[in-house]
């Protein structure tokens, strides 16, 4: 299928690395010109070279702290001077299980705070800064990252998942006669760096080696494996394309199967 994104323009924060490199690379082997933004520039640089190199298209990094909507604006102008457009924004940037510790009697206030200000206000910024751009060329595509903590009452952490969702649905409902779509998909058990550390971690609590707290997570996945985070690429290239301009306001589960609720 193609995607007709050959010639668009994507920003990816968070594109350093993990999900957010595989959605850049993706999104430039499908023709896109990829600004990829984060804190960390010698992340960004050498992302930047490895996708350029691989798929012959301009890959542009770019410094931005999306806690600042200064830096989030001039993050954006840049991108835009440099390409003359923006097509397409992917929230990415956050810190992967959030910063507040998950019992109330050892959360901080600063730490959850933080988590919102980062994942929610951040994208949030982010989307404020495109719009103008999507609005003059009558298309645009939003594609927020969220996380399936939103859709459960284990952690914290996953307000900030829930308040993305309520924040995807109420900007469709703005943008949507301008051509501009707003998505979140909610990734499931993505093989990542982070998610090495999660099972670390959780594998310590547990009383567990790292190698069985992961097979619980396969064994309790329909498919029965974890997910490659190319896969959130591939779902996040359709929503960004053309030929998901009827598809707004959804917050859509790439999870394998993981999540037990019943979504209508």
């Amino acid at each position: 299928m193609d995607l007709e994104l050959k010639g668009r323009v994507a920003i990816v924060t968070g594109g350093g690395m993990g999900i957010g490199k595989e959605v850049a690379r993706f999104l430039s082997e499908e023709g896109c010109k990829v600004v990829i933004c984060a804190r960390r520039m010698a992340f960004l640089q050498l992302a930047a070279e490895e996708i350029s190199a691989q798929t012959g298209n301009e890959v542009l990094p770019l410094f931005c702290d999306t806690n600042d909507m200064k830096a989030v604006s001039e993050m954006v102008e840049a991108a835009h001077k440099h390409f003359g457009r923006i097509d397409i924004l992917v929230n990415g940037a956050a810190a992967p299980s959030g910063v507040v510790r998950n019992d109330i009697e050892h959360a901080g206030d600063d730490e959850l705070l933080s988590d919102l200000n980062t994942k929610v206000i951040g994208y949030f910024r982010c989307a404020k800064a495109v719009t103008p751009h999507m609005k003059a060329g009558g298309f645009g595509r939003i594609i927020n990252i969220g996380g399936l903590t939103g859709r459960s009452s284990k952690v914290l952490s996953g307000m900030r998942n829930l308040a993305i969702a309520h924040m995807t649905k109420t900007l469709s409902d703005q943008l949507g006669p301008s051509g501009i779509t707003v998505n979140l998909i909610h990734p499931g058990v993505v093989d990542t760096p982070h998610i090495q550390e999660l099972y670390e971690r959780e594998a310590v609590k547990q009383g567990k080696t790292s190698e069985q707290v992961e097979q619980a997570y396969i064994d309790a996945t329909p498919i029965r494996r974890t997910l490659a985070p190319i896969e959130m690429g591939w779902l996040i290239g359709f929503l960004a394309s053309p030929k998901a301009a009827a598809v707004t306001g959804e917050s859509i589960g790439i999870d394998g199967g993981l999540t037990r609720g019943i979504y209508i």
